[in-house]
C-alpha cells in the first residue's frame, strides 16, 4: 500500500516533537506509515536519543554497522553488540531518572527491550515504540513503506523534521517539570522518555497539545 498522506521516519525513543505528530496521528487514523527504504542518515535520531542528566541534555546512541557502506538502507542497518551499550545505557538512565515520578513505572520495560539483542535497528526502534503506544493507551498498526517517495508526493513528510541538531525548527514545547528544574532551565528538544518519565499517564494529552 502506497499511503501518501503522512511519512515518519524510524526513530530510537523518538523526540517529544516527532513522538506527538506519531500520536495524533495514530488517534486520527489508528495507523502510521514508517519509511524503511531510505539511505540511513548519519547524526539523527533514527539510532539516538536525548535525555536530561546533571550535567545538561547529553545524546545516547545506539552503536550500528552499515553493511552496505555510506548506501546502506535503513532496514538493512544493524546493531552492533562489540561493547555493552545496552548496560551503559541503563546505568545513565537510572542516574538521570531515578527520581523521576514515574521512572519506576516504566524502567523494567524499556531495559528488557534495549536488553533484547536486536539485530536490525529498525526492529529495536518498533518493539520501542509499540512499548509507548501501549503505554500512552493509543492503538495503532504501524506500517512500513515498500519503496522509497520523495517528500513533494507526500501531504506531511516528518523524515527530515525535528532534528534535535535544529532546535529553531521545533515547535513551541510547552514546559513541565524536569527531574533538575533547580539548576538547569528547560529543556523540550529531548526524547520522549524525559516527558514519559516525568508526566506518565499524562504524557498522552501532553502530547495532544503540541502544534506538530
Amino acid at each position: 500500500m502506497n499511503d501518501r498522506t503522512t511519512i515518519f521516519p524510524s526513530s530510537f525513543l523518538p523526540p517529544i516533537a516527532i513522538m506527538s505528530a506519531m500520536s495524533k496521528q495514530a488517534l486520527k487514523t489508528g495507523t502510521i506509515r514508517i519509511e524503511r527504504h531510505e539511505t540511513f542518515p548519519k547524526q539523527t535520531h533514527r539510532n539516538r536519543t536525548v535525555i536530561i542528566t546533571a550535567g545538561g541534555p547529553m545524546a545516547m546512541s545506539v552503536p550500528i554497522t552499515r553493511p552496505n557502506g555510506n548506501h546502506t538502507c535503513i532496514s538493512d542497518i544493524e546493531i552492533s553488540y562489540t561493547e555493552r551499550w545496552d548496560i551503559h545505557f541503563e546505568r545513565t538512565i537510572d542516574a538521570a531518572y531515578n527520581a523521576s515520578p514515574y521512572y519506576m513505572y516504566y524502567r523494567d520495560d524499556i531495559y528488557r527491550i534495549i536488553g533484547g539483542r536486536f539485530k536490525k535497528l529498525t526492529e529495536l526502534n518498533e518493539a520501542l515504540l509499540n512499548f509507548l503506544f501501549a503505554k500512552l493507551n493509543i492503538g495503532t498498526t504501524i506500517e512500513y513503506t515498500d519503496e522509497y517517495i520523495g517528500t513533494e508526493l507526500y501531504e506531511k513528510d516528518y523524515r527530515n523534521m525535528y532534528s534535535y541538531k535544529h532546535p529553531e525548527e521545533l515547535p513551541a514545547i510547552p514546559e513541565y517539570t524536569q527531574v533538575f528544574r533547580d539548576r538547569m532551565p528547560f529543556y523540550g528538544n529531548v526524547g520522549i522518555l524525559d516527558a514519559l518519565f516525568n508526566l506518565g499517564p499524562e504524557t498522552r494529552n501532553y502530547l495532544t497539545k503540541i502544534d506538530s
